[in-house]
């Protein structure tokens, strides 16, 4: 079984509750869960820390995401926690201030990555990758992982030992490889730029799940030069 697991907080020392600012007439939460409720996992997980449960139960809940509340800081052990529970054999990891995500490539990676502990494509723009890993080597990093950063940001372990675990980082297709586009929201210039290009995303496909697509929203970012 495959669970996309979606990481979101409250919490945001640069633009802070980000994931309830409005975009698109939703908040910004739920514009991701929208994206990646398009990616064929068999479970979708919103897993947030504990102090933001109740406030985001509703949006996951009107988007099709089961919910899970875990700690704040150890990411990794928020992932693991989802793992205990729902038992699945593989996740993709998203994050939630990524609301321009590139559903159609999280699952090309998946399928690629199957036999792979961690995968990624490499060169996206940032903000429109995932991770596809293994639930076994996530159960593994939580024992053995230190250092803080390979708690909050999950997989830093696992690609810093291919020595333990079967890495699959290929360069992203030529047609989504834009190493130089921002498309996350972590500043108030992020969220302005993101802003317009929800707008042009909707004037341009309207609510199809086309619009989820990297290729979407690449052409949406091509009217707006200047977010290059």
């Amino acid at each position: 079984m495959t669970a996309l697991v979606l990481q979101a907080r409250l919490d945001s020392s640069r633009l802070p509750r980000k994931a309830l600012l409005p975009l698109g007439g939703r908040p910004l939460i739920q514009a991701v869960m929208a994206a990646l409720k398009t990616v064929a996992a068999d479970i979708h997980v919103l897993a947030c820390a504990a102090d933001s449960e109740a406030a985001f139960a509703p949006l996951a809940a009107s988007e099709g995401f089961y919910i899970y509340g875990g700690p704040k800081e150890d990411v990794l052990a928020r992932y693991c926690d989802v793992i205990r529970h729902y038992k699945p054999s593989r996740v993709i990891r998203a994050t939630g201030d990524n609301p321009f995500v590139f559903a159609d490539a999280a699952w090309s990676l998946h399928c690629e990555s199957l036999d792979a502990s961690y995968g990624a494509y490499q060169n996206l723009p940032y903000g429109a990758g995932t991770e596809a890993v293994s639930a076994s080597a996530l159960l593994r990093a939580e024992k053995e992982a230190l250092l803080p950063d390979e708690r909050e940001h999950v997989c830093p372990y696992l690609y810093r030992h291919p020595e333990l675990f079967s890495l699959h980082r290929p360069p992203a297709p030529d047609a989504l490889a834009r190493p130089g586009l921002r498309l996350t929201v972590d500043t108030p210039e992020d969220y302005e730029r993101a802003l317009v290009l929800e707008a042009a995303l909707t004037g341009r496909f309207g609510n199809s799940p086309e619009r989820f697509s990297g290729r979407a929203v690449i052409e949406a970012v091509a009217c707006f030069k200047e977010m290059e």
